[in-house]
């Protein structure tokens, strides 16, 4: 979580959350699991300044309502991570998936080449398929990365004007450059 979010807070996963008024006008939680990983892989988007307070735990009293199992919430995390990692860089996340299966589809497809020009192409038609659709599915991977960056774009400037809202709903917004 520290790599994704470019943070340095030594527990993602628990403790106590503080926001100063700034940090919970510019948050949107649209996770449903939990707002502990997704607020801070957006604020370490955002810039917005994060400290760590340590403080002692309490013995445990009951076992927790949100999750069956260790291995469950390291699941749903990790789904949580992925989902808010790729709202904030689609075009590297879909580059990547689609990238590689673009290269396996040019691995398969050279095999494919490599027989044929043997003369023992005839026998290794269905590597010629599994390359042509590699290939295709590696280059929309790519496509949806383009058009879901477009929307990414378009999220921030939606977000934006929530801040911009809920400044205006507290009575703190000037307009212009957003200086208070």
């Amino acid at each position: 979580v520290r790599q994704i979010s470019y943070t340095n807070v030594p527990d993602t996963t628990s403790g106590f959350r503080a926001f100063s008024r700034e940090a919970a006008l510019s948050l949107n939680v649209v996770s449903e699991f939990t707002y502990t990983l997704e607020t801070l892989i957006q604020a370490g988007k955002k810039n917005i300044p994060i400290s760590n307070v340590s403080v002692q735990t309490n013995e445990k009293t009951r076992d927790s309502r949100l999750f069956s199992s260790t291995w469950n919430y390291v699941l749903k995390s990790i789904g949580t991570i992925i989902r808010i990692y790729t709202m904030y860089r689609p075009l590297r996340i879909f580059s990547y998936v689609g990238g590689l299966i673009f290269l396996v589809g040019v691995g398969i497809g050279s095999r494919f080449l490599y027989f044929y020009m043997v003369g023992d192409g005839a026998g290794h038609v269905q590597s010629l398929i599994l390359a042509a659709v590699l290939l295709i599915v590696g280059f929309q991977f790519v496509m949806i990365g383009l058009v879901a960056d477009i929307i990414a774009a378009n999220r921030r400037l939606i977000e934006d004007a929530l801040y911009r809202i809920r400044k205006m709903e507290i009575g703190e917004y000037r307009g212009g450059s957003g200086v208070q």
